[in-house]
């Protein structure tokens, strides 16, 4: 999950992109999601514009603050992300 102001090490997240929030599946405890979420669902942190209520939260998962903008997987927009990371996850 990130928000409008997430860095990665290859480039900044697209504000409102949300593809990390939906697509992985999460097995860490959300507040609102005490059992994680399943590849595909969508957070219930994330907002109506696509960000993480919990960025900057000390409650937000260590996984969720981990996962930064990688151009390679995030792609050249939000469909691209969404269909990559869903590829990574049924990867593995």
């Amino acid at each position: 999950m990130k928000g409008a102001s997430a860095r990665g090490t290859e480039g900044e997240c697209r504000p409102g992109c949300g593809a990390c929030c939906i697509a992985p599946s999460i097995s860490s405890a959300i507040p609102g999601m005490p059992d994680g979420k399943p590849a595909a669902a969508r957070c219930v942190q994330l907002d109506a514009d696509n960000l993480c209520r919990l960025f900057g939260d000390p409650r937000r998962p260590a996984v969720c603050a981990r996962f930064t903008f990688d151009r390679e997987l995030c792609g050249e927009h939000r469909d691209q992300a969404l269909e990559r990371i869903a590829a990574l996850e049924l990867a593995t």
